[in-house]
């Protein structure tokens, strides 16, 4: 029951990431009303893959309790 939990926790984090990737790459501009160019693009989905790489490491953390105890 566990490790059902813990792979839906992990699409619901695939699916928050591509969603955001998706808004990141599509909007023209920003919410502080400056236009975005390729490079503010890139910088914004660096910083986005910066805290989902985090995300998986806790992640990945988890799984090994939950697998150990087992």
């Amino acid at each position: 029951m566990k490790l059902k939990a813990w792979w839906l926790s992990n699409l619901i984090w695939l699916i928050i990431f591509s969603i955001l990737s998706v808004v990141i790459f599509i909007r023209k501009v920003a919410g502080a009303g400056t236009i975005q160019t390729p490079a503010t693009k890139l910088a914004a989905f660096i910083v986005l893959v910066v805290f989902f790489i985090v995300i998986i490491l806790i992640q990945l953390v988890l799984l090994l309790f939950v697998k150990h105890r087992k």
